[in-house]
């Protein structure tokens, strides 16, 4: 080997030394970045304050615990975690209305940061019990109905705010008569004591008969009333509709059992209800809706004046499907709704699977 040779090699050598050399730093330097970012971070959400925050739901069922989930996990996701510097404070009306008053007027006394009600009737009992505590009321679907906001969009006191789903309407009869083409009679199966079921059923009966349909309205006063006022549905109604009922939610397994002996399809307006019965929903995911809660909850608690914070609707429809449901509830359903919707059958199957 020759000298120029031995020293282009030599040179070679050291060139790749030192690049390898030079990444090196710069890696270090890199992870050195990231750590410093990461702990900055931390540290950041450490120095948050310590806050606290009250939340209360007319009653528990799978739909509105998911919500609560949502808004717990985004405040997570913020640096408000619960048990570090998040202090939670949960309660449940059972369906009862007189002990949603008795939670309104403790939450009151206790002066959380903030008070969250999930649902139309625990929202109008914390209203009724302070104008002073930041309120975020969420799972209503008529905040106008409910008196929470005015004709304008602004909220009736200046503690207050929320976020509603109010589903428009007629997208939800084309999913009636996609399911049951040749249906004459809508069965309504609702609470009269929830002001939103009362406004969804004066709605049906303004529109229903564009369309040559009719209404037959059951109320229900209790969860336990449930599968009777499904089963006097019998011979009359050839499809049930039901949609942010807390009454219908917590005794769901009631109605979906009468529905089956029946024949009646249920189409409701949530994820959950397909998943515990129903044949289909158009509606909102209960997970994304708390997320979206808890961006509403999270801006309170990081100091935004409540009334800087304007009322929200959240519309986002998803198309749920059980074509078991279906099947169990008399009807196929049609192949656009099959192709189009979210089959909760093989989500469920995927997840035995896993």
């Amino acid at each position: 080997m020759t000298i120029a040779s031995t020293l282009r090699l030599s040179l070679y050598g050291f060139a790749l030394s030192a690049i390898s050399t030079l990444g090196l730093i710069s890696c270090s330097n890199s992870s050195t970045d990231t750590a410093a970012t990461t702990e900055n971070s931390a540290a950041a959400d450490a120095e948050k304050p310590a806050k606290s925050i009250a939340i209360t739901q007319i009653v528990e069922h799978p739909s509105l615990d998911d919500m609560r989930r949502g808004i717990i996990d985004e405040l997570a996701d913020n640096g408000y975690v619960e048990g570090q510097n998040l202090t939670v404070n949960f309660q449940s009306a059972q369906g009862n209305t007189a002990t949603a008053g008795q939670i309104a007027k403790q939450f009151a006394g206790d002066n959380p940061d903030a008070i969250v009600a999930i649902s139309t009737p625990s929202a109008q009992s914390i209203v009724a019990a302070t104008t002073t505590i930041p309120i975020i009321y969420t799972a209503v679907s008529d905040p106008l109905g409910a008196k929470l906001i005015t004709e304008d969009g602004k909220p009736f006191q200046s503690n207050l705010t929320g976020l509603s789903s109010q589903l428009p309407l007629e997208p939800q009869l084309d999913l009636l008569q996609q399911i049951k083409p040749d249906m004459k009679t809508i069965g309504y199966v609702y609470s009269p004591g929830e002001a939103n079921s009362v406004s969804l059923r004066d709605s049906l009966k303004q529109a229903l008969p564009a369309r040559g349909l009719t209404l037959l309205d059951i109320p229900a006063n209790r969860p336990t009333d449930i599968g009777m006022a499904t089963r006097s549905l019998q011979g009359r109604a050839d499809i049930i509709y039901t949609s942010f009922d807390n009454n219908v939610a917590s005794a769901f397994e009631a109605m979906t059992q009468a529905a089956n002996e029946l024949k009646l399809p249920i189409v409701a307006s949530d994820e959950f209800s397909v998943k515990r019965g129903a044949t289909a929903a158009l509606g909102v995911n209960d997970y994304d809706f708390g997320r979206t809660t808890g961006k509403m909850v999270y801006r309170v608690l990081n100091g935004e004046a409540i009334n800087t914070i304007e009322p929200a609707v959240m519309n986002d429809l998803t198309l749920y499907i059980s074509p078991k449901h279906a099947k169990t509830q008399g009807i196929n359903l049609p192949a656009e709704l099959l192709k189009n919707g979210i089959n909760v059958d093989e989500q469920a199957q995927s997840t035995d699977n896993k």
